[in-house]
């Protein structure tokens, strides 16, 4: 079994409202999942699904081969978007409490936390309660509870809210260490930025349906536009872009530059090679940027919603 996760034709109605229409997805084991769509699309709900908050009106949900049950509750963490922790409880007594509801012994969830609290420096907040902290010292006990017991399957829904860039990028380190040790991650957010750095493989769920999934190099392939960027230094700028006009489908680029230089985007055709456009550029005049536009997720997630 390579899928740590398959979810097989889930649906899911709340009144006549269509939250979720047959959707399938499989999640390899040893990765990190991109789970995206806008607002309302049906990501949460999914979310829900797997971790037995809500049941599906129809379809299966399999982890780790076996059918999808309560005794799974201890195999999965999850950081929802809205954040759970009692205000009014200390730290350190709410962490335990909440590791004892995983499955793990007090003298145990100890250990692990004292662990985790060192590896964070976040040691003097034991005895603080979760109101005096700040949004994002609250995200950060929220996501060592969420860790602390080693679940096969993690979930963070929009794990960096609230953070500064220092500690978005510590979370983002953890959460590759955590794939690293073998751990299975769902990761759903709008920060597309993020899916580009930590994703292996994305879906993407629009008005209750999924619409596109897969490898994200395989997607990125599948929305390649043979299209590159070039920046060309030249005594006559106005002649070259003409003749590359007639030779070539080209039209302005905007990159940062430090020398007055010619700046395109030149599409080629499926018989025409990258090393054919270098060659003809470098006999025309000096290159100095080339680079092939590579669709971002954000690029792949507009498309794909608009086309849909």
């Amino acid at each position: 079994m390579n899928n740590l996760l398959e979810v097989n034709g889930v649906s899911k109605y709340f009144g006549d409202f269509r939250a979720l229409n047959d959707v399938s997805i499989s999640i390899p084991k040893g990765s990190i999942f991109g789970l995206l769509g806008p607002n309302g699309a049906g990501k949460t709900t999914l979310i829900r699904v797997i971790n037995q908050i809500t049941m599906p009106d129809s379809g299966s949900v399999f982890l780790d081969g076996e059918s999808l049950s309560q005794k799974h509750i201890e195999d999965i963490g999850y950081l929802p978007e809205e954040r759970g922790l009692y205000k009014s409880m200390k730290v350190g007594e709410q962490c335990i409490y909440l590791a004892q509801l995983k499955g793990l012994s007090k003298a145990e969830a100890k250990k692990r936390l004292k662990y985790w609290f060192e590896r964070l420096d976040i040691g003097d907040w034991w005895n603080k309660k979760i109101q005096e902290l700040s949004k994002g010292m609250a995200q950060k006990i929220q996501f060592v509870v969420t860790v602390l017991h080693e679940p096969k399957l993690l979930i963070f829904d929009e794990p960096f809210s609230g953070f500064d860039p220092i500690n978005a990028n510590l979370i983002k380190d953890e959460i590759l260490r955590l794939r690293e040790n073998g751990a299975t991650v769902i990761f759903s957010t709008h920060r597309m930025e993020s899916v580009e750095e930590l994703c292996d493989d994305i879906a993407l769920i629009h008005e209750s349906n999924k619409i596109l999934d897969g490898n994200l190099v395989d997607i990125k392939r599948q929305f390649k536009i043979n299209t590159y960027e070039v920046g060309i230094r030249t005594n006559n700028q106005n002649d070259l872009e003409k003749d590359l006009a007639d030779k070539f489908s080209i039209s302005k680029a905007n990159f940062k530059t430090l020398e007055d230089e010619l700046k395109l985007n030149i599409k080629l055709q499926e018989n025409e090679t990258p090393n054919e456009l270098l060659r003809y550029l470098t006999e025309r005049g000096d290159v100095s940027h080339f680079v092939e536009l590579i669709p971002s997720v954000n690029d792949i997630f507009i498309k794909a919603v608009k086309n849909n």
